[in-house]
């Protein structure tokens, strides 16, 4: 079999999760060979110079317990700094602007009982969820039956609670509480452990930036795979496979392979065609785990003006179309660096706007925040996701009522000789770029494992 085949191992997908998975591979002593649709490496991890300002256009911050891509990013030598926090957040509130310390913005007495209420509630829902066993929990499927927005309003959250719980939901999943599944939220805090884990900057999952850039792990990773082990701007078309083979199709002609990785984001899946089918709950997979809708938005200034204010940078807003931000200039604050988020209902709107018009709505919103210094960037750029047409949306899935406790467990069950990665597939901090790294090198092990084997049973059968 090895001698018929072009390839051990086709990877699909040259983001994190599949470059992981090629670098693994090859570790493992196996012949490999990635395909990638776009013209670049690093899927959903991309950078910019903007001013003279290297920004991360998708995934960008990184916490002291993502072991899988802070590993990977050293081994490469690509550095990271702390998340710039000192100073005082900022909160617009019903057109009201506040200056507060620590994690909890000041949204009055009574609002941040409710809000107490309601995070201690899912904190302790969450700690029920089966880390990468969501469907094991107890009722399973009378929570995603729920999106989290009825559930708030079943359990008589507070409006301000509401908005808040909003803002949690465009960032990490790019949708509106009453689009994403109860029990998808639940295990998503579960694996990411906990919500002060998932949401905070010092010791949390936003605490650090790589100093080159995220993109730069993936161009580095890519680079030390070898001459034409990557193959760009070659969609996948087509892949045929038997029990124990595959023939995947590019514009470029066939590769025969032992066996094939899927790294990309669970809705793209049903951009290939499989033949044989893949089974119907796989299918179904594809059509029900689409993204939600996340923008970026970078606004590059001479320095970092806010800091001379006593501002850390980070705010949160009621008012769109920008509703988080933080300071992400560089360690040297040769500039300075608003990183805004746009997502959901949002980015929706946003996205569907020309350029000039995001510019103005932006920057409009950046003013109403920090003053009329912001009004006027030496460089500005954006990120719409959700116009990707080979991703097509947010920084993970957003699924909703009713698709998680059927179909999670098709995120990584392998198909004859099809196996799965992407950040969506991983057991902890998925949705994350540790999670993506982590999912492509357990794809790549249990790739190996099979392969290793298959070659012992063929061995002895002789």
């Amino acid at each position: 079999m090895t001698d018929s085949v072009d390839v051990d191992v086709v990877v699909v997908g040259a983001g994190l999760s599949g470059l992981a998975a090629a670098r693994s591979l090859q570790r493992y002593g196996l012949r490999v060979k990635v395909f990638e649709a776009l013209d670049r490496v690093g899927g959903r991890v991309d950078s910019a110079t903007v001013a003279d300002a290297r920004v991360d256009l998708g995934g960008t911050f990184v916490g002291p317990d993502h072991d899988h891509i802070n590993s990977l990013a050293d081994e490469v030598g690509v550095g990271r700094y702390l998340t710039h926090e000192a100073g005082d957040n900022l909160l617009l509130w019903r057109k009201d602007r506040k200056r507060y310390r620590g994690a909890v913005p000041p949204i009055g007495a009574t609002s941040l009982l409710d809000l107490a209420r309601i995070r201690s509630t899912l904190e302790r829902m969450s700690r029920r969820i089966p880390v990468g066993r969501p469907l094991d929990a107890p009722d399973a499927a009378g929570l995603d039956a729920q999106t989290l927005g009825s559930w708030l309003t079943a359990k008589h959250a507070g409006q301000a609670t509401k908005d808040l719980m909003a803002v949690v939901c465009k960032t990490s999943w790019g949708c509106e509480p009453s689009e994403i599944s109860l029990l998808y939220v639940l295990h998503y805090i579960a694996q990411a452990g906990g919500l002060d884990s998932m949401l905070d900057t010092r010791g949390g999952a936003q605490e650090q930036h790589f100093v080159e850039g995220s993109h730069e792990v993936a161009v580095r990773v890519a680079d030390g795979l070898g001459a034409d082990t990557v193959r760009l701007g070659s969609p996948v078309l087509r892949i045929d496979w038997s029990d124990d083979a595959v023939t995947v199709h590019t514009d470029d002609g066939p590769t025969t392979a032992r066996r094939v990785i899927i790294a990309v984001p669970p809705a793209m899946r049903r951009r290939i065609r499989f033949v044989p089918e893949l089974p119907a709950a796989h299918r179904r997979l594809s059509q029900r785990w689409s993204p939600g809708v996340l923008s970026k938005i970078y606004a590059v200034y001479d320095t970092p003006f806010w800091r001379e204010q006593g501002l850390s940078g980070m705010t949160v807003s009621d008012e769109g179309p920008v509703f988080i931000t933080f300071d992400a200039s560089p360690p040297d604050a040769s500039r300075g660096v608003l990183l805004g988020f746009i997502g959901g209902d949002y980015a929706r709107e946003w996205d569907a706007v020309d350029a000039d018009e995001r510019r103005m709505r932006t920057l409009s919103a950046l003013t109403d925040l920090f003053g009329e210094r912001a009004l006027e960037p030496r460089g500005y750029t954006d990120q719409r996701w959700g116009e990707e047409d080979w991703l097509g949306g947010g920084p993970t899935a957003a699924p909703g009522p009713g698709a998680v406790a059927s179909l999670h467990a098709r995120l990584t069950e392998p198909v004859g000789p099809i196996h799965w990665a992407g950040t969506e597939t991983a057991r902890r901090w998925a949705g994350f770029m540790d999670g993506a790294v982590a999912a492509g090198e357990r794809a790549a092990r249990e790739t190996a494992i099979e392969l290793t084997t298959t070659t012992h049973d063929e061995k002895a059968s002789r």
